[in-house]
């Protein structure tokens, strides 16, 4: 059991010190005396632009006379060069994040600077309600404003405590400190009230304190490659912001091209004729623009293939002006969805091309102006929009069922109700007896309704099976070929269908291929261990979950490499897969309570890691401290033995059930067990627990199963008089049914 978050604060309140502070005093000051006392302190955060540009602007103040500067994280953004500047006008580019927490939205910047003058952080625990004090930031860009307030009251927003301000907060104002009348931080300005000008809220300032005793420092050049678009595969024109997160491209803001235009070029040479390009396409206001660029010359002459304004467009653009393009195409066809995901596809040929939307042809043009040229994405005006499978082959046209497999599915799922009623769209039909016309259709009405709950519970099932089978073939491997990574992912699509699996793995292996790059020349196993070290935590930035730590995102492996935040066993994995990319022998320990990894050294030496610490080395004896910490319990024969895949992979998906349980959310719940006794079909606690889920959502039938396999076994290790018990109002109640 991890201690609670304000233990942990009581717990570091002594690690977190500094050699010099901001002398503070124990009379109070006034407004005018803190304005002197604190400015120089506070300092103005600019986030750059793509092209320059000033995009992002913010407050921060210094903690370290060293250079440490605290501020909220979402001030940053991502993959952005950051700028702090003092009162006196003296500029820093930040050289390291040294600190991040996605769940507190907090973050400490480290600058190259000697001799500042630091604030001192107060015990915001002591906080009290009508205690006046003052505000240092820069609301709308007005550099070094200061207000004064009170704190009006004491709130928790998602478990987490936050100071109540009557202080208006503006854009520009987030990451300033909010300081008593001695001076002392109580708090981070942060999240402006939407329905008041004169309220907003601080994170408390004892939030910093496990940030500064456990940071994970990220340098600039690796904080510039969270959320970017890797330069080996994609080329971005004429500015817009293009991001890639989650497997998906995101692109916003206008273009510097004519009409907001801007480009998104694939490395990938264009194979030779005929193939195809595809991608899929959702924009969040059908009045954009947004799809496929190709016949590229780098620059301004491409044709575009894409939604506007409910119609699909095919245009030839042949330079920078309104009087440079030409559009060939455009119609409304109802194959395009609104609002929805489409796919939007391209077929070359030696004397024409093809353009489908959700795989119907909607043009076809032997236009030869551009002739080839690079391949990739475009945008136009305000457009937002993400695009996902982006692919390049000899044939991309979607699978489709044939007659019998579309015969099958339809009689199956409507075979959950006989009874079916007309609904001519004739009003009249009904008009002869409204009383009667109206029931019948309430009756169908709610047929309907058990039709589509079925459908999209078939559809979870068939989903769950698909990954339970993928995950199964994967164990099926020898030991030493298991990919826990592509089964991490996999369980985490269990619960998002849109993770992108095979994106993910294409990144981490070229994580993989950084972290080669970077070994010495004359390399050793000890050697290799401190590299991988490096990367992944002093370069990288991976950190053990310091706030939510119960929470899926701390388990699901791509939002752990998105947010490069995790538990122990989901770091573990990465940590491991890392490892062996360079030649290192680790295997995974499942310690009571905590997870943790060996080095298995070619001299017969065995370590232990504790990942979710940042790398640190472990003796046994701080094995048996960290058994007995978290569970209570002494460290016996067994609890250091090599876990394998199949325990590995039981352990995460057992982490998710229990935060499933804790949530009550039975759906989920019985996903967990489903794939876990596909795994283990004997395990009993498995079949007791998903036969009462199954009970507890009305599904009898199912329920009887795995409680009727209970009693035909009789395990020892199940009370078989309950059981009993449950079989028989499941019984009675089916008998009724």
């Amino acid at each position: 059991m991890l201690p609670s978050f304000r233990l942990c604060l009581a717990l570091l309140m002594m690690s977190a010190s500094f050699a010099e502070v901001t002398k503070t005093t124990d009379k109070p000051l006034s407004t005018e005396g803190l304005t002197t006392l604190i400015r120089p302190s506070v300092v103005t955060i600019s986030v750059t632009g793509r092209t320059g540009e000033e995009s992002g602007l913010g407050t921060g103040f210094v903690i370290s006379v060293d250079g440490l500067i605290a501020t909220n994280l979402h001030v940053l953004g991502e993959a952005r060069p950051i700028t702090v500047e003092f009162a006196d006008g003296k500029k820093y580019e930040v050289e390291t994040v040294h600190a991040s927490d996605k769940s507190m939205d907090l973050a400490i910047l480290k600058v190259k600077a000697e001799g500042l003058q630091a604030l001192a952080l107060a015990d915001s625990s002591g906080v009290k309600d009508g205690q006046s004090v003052v505000a240092f930031g820069n609301p709308e860009g007005l550099k070094n404003s200061v207000v004064e307030g009170i704190i009006s009251g004491h709130r928790e927003f998602e478990g987490m405590p936050m100071l109540q301000l009557a202080i208006p907060i503006e854009r520009g104002n987030s990451g300033g400190p909010v300081v008593d009348r001695q001076g002392r931080v109580l708090g981070l300005m942060t999240i402006k009230a939407a329905y008041t000008r004169n309220l907003g809220f601080a994170v408390e300032s004892n939030a910093l304190r496990p940030l500064i005793a456990k940071p994970n420092p990220i340098q600039m050049k690796q904080w510039l490659t969270i959320g970017a678009l890797n330069s080996r595969e994609w080329q971005s024109l004429f500015g817009s912001n293009w991001q890639q997160r989650a497997g998906r491209i995101h692109v916003e803001s206008p273009g510097r091209g004519f009409g907001g235009r801007s480009l998104c070029l694939s490395q990938t040479k264009p194979p030779e004729l005929p193939y195809e390009l595809a991608v899929t396409v959702k924009l969040e206001d059908e009045s954009g623009a947004a799809g496929l660029a190709f016949h590229s010359d780098g620059e301004h002459k491409h044709y575009g293939f894409y939604p506007t304004g409910g119609q699909m467009r095919l245009t030839r653009f042949e330079g920078p002006t309104v009087y440079t393009w030409t559009i060939l195409e455009q119609l409304r066809t109802d194959h395009y969805r609104p609002g929805e995901w489409n796919r939007l596809r391209v077929r070359f040929e030696k004397e024409q091309f093809q353009c489908f939307v959700n795989d119907h042809l909607v043009f076809a043009s032997r236009d030869n102006g551009l002739s080839s040229g690079k391949i990739g994405l475009a945008k136009f005006r305000e457009t937002e929009a993400q695009f996902k499978g982006f692919q390049v082959g000899a044939d991309l046209s979607e699978r489709q069922p044939d007659a019998r497999q579309v015969e099958s599915v339809l009689k199956t799922v409507w075979q959950i109700s006989s009874e079916k009623f007309s609904s001519d769209e004739d009003l009249k039909e009904f008009t002869a007896d409204p009383e009667i016309s109206i029931a019948l259709l309430n009756k169908e009405s709610k047929a309907l309704q058990a039709r589509i709950a079925y459908v999209k519970e078939l559809t979870s099932q068939l989903h769950r099976h698909q990954i339970t089978a993928q995950i199964q073939e994967e164990l099926g491997q020898p030991e030493e070929k298991i990919s826990l990574l592509k089964i991490g992912l996999l369980i985490a699509r269990l619960d998002n269908r849109e993770v992108e699996v095979d994106v993910y793995l294409k990144l981490f292996e070229r994580m993989g291929e950084d972290l080669k790059a970077g070994l010495p020349e004359k390399v050793t196993e000890r050697s290799k261990l401190d590299a991988l070290n490096h990367y992944m935590f002093r370069e990288m930035g991976f950190h053990g979950s310091r706030f939510e730590y119960y929470h899926a995102s701390n388990s699901y492996l791509n939002e752990v490499i998105d947010d490069r935040e995790g538990l122990p066993i989901a770091l573990s994995v990465l940590y491991m897969e890392l490892g062996r990319r360079i030649g290192l022998h680790l295997d995974g320990v499942g310690m009571p309570g905590h997870f943790v990894v060996r080095c298995n050294l070619k001299d017969g030496t065995r370590q232990l890691i504790d990942v979710f610490e940042g790398g640190v080395l472990m003796s046994e004896e701080d094995a048996r401290i960290k058994v007995l910490e978290m569970t209570r319990l002494p460290l016996v024969a067994g609890d250091l033995k090599t876990s394998t895949g199949q325990e590995i992979v039981k352990r995460m998906i057992r982490n998710l059930l229990g935060l499933a349980q804790n949530s009550e959310n039975t759906e989920q719940s019985i996903q967990y067990l489903d794939v876990l006794l596909a795994l283990e079909p004997d395990e009993p606690s498995f079949r007791l627990m998903r036969g009462y889920f199954h009970y507890q959502r009305g599904d009898n039938k199912r329920s009887l199963k795995d409680v009727e396999w209970l009693i035909e076994r009789n395990p020892a290790s199940i009370n078989i008089r309950r059981v009993e018990e449950l079989h028989r109002r499941l019984k009675a109640q089916l008998g009724k049914d």
